[in-house]
């Protein structure tokens, strides 16, 4: 076992992990955050994206070690860490994905959160080749990809307070010929 020391979601943590254990392991199994998911554990889904130092990285593939005095954030820490910046409710990157139905079955969408608020992050306003390069670690098995594009459009409209794109699923009840509900 070995002691690891590293800021977790804003909190301090210290902790002890077998020296074989992922980063993962130790979130899932060692710290009870079950947020990031253990999809295919060789790197390929992006289920198991953190941040650490604001990047997103595959869990599934970093030693817990690697932790050692770095700032980590999972899907837990995303709200937390928007209201000690002052926001309210939740990230706007988790706000956009619920109001543009990008949630689907949810296994992929901490890792896609993460890496959304990556970006944004680093680019505010990202072009659409920037976002889907950004997102191409993460694998969406229910082929969410509209609505996990047009969520990141979103989180981008309100961040820079331009008209949020209208939700794909309001699109095609028009195109139906139905009336949106609200």
């Amino acid at each position: 076992m070995r002691v690891i020391r590293f800021v977790l979601n804003g909190d301090p943590v210290e902790t002890a992990a077998p020296a074989h254990w992922t980063l993962l392991e130790l979130l899932r199994y060692g710290l009870k955050l079950t947020g990031s998911k253990q999809g295919c554990d060789k790197g390929d889904c992006g289920a198991c994206t953190v941040l650490v130092g604001g990047k997103p990285i595959l869990a599934c593939l970093s030693l817990a070690a690697r932790a050692e005095g770095q700032e980590i954030t999972t899907i837990e820490g995303l709200m937390p860490l928007h209201k000690s910046r002052g926001g309210s409710g939740a990230d706007p990157v988790q706000e956009a994905f619920d109001a543009c139905g990008a949630l689907q079955c949810g296994f992929c969408q901490p890792g896609m959160m993460l890496s959304t608020r990556a970006l944004l992050n680093q680019h505010p306003q990202p072009s659409r080749e920037q976002i889907q390069a950004a997102l191409s670690g993460n694998l969406c098995r229910c082929t969410g990809y509209t609505q996990i594009l047009q969520a990141v459009e979103t989180a981008i409209a309100q961040s820079t307070g331009a008209p949020a794109p209208q939700p794909a699923w309001a699109r095609d009840r028009e195109l139906q010929g139905q009336e949106p509900q609200s």
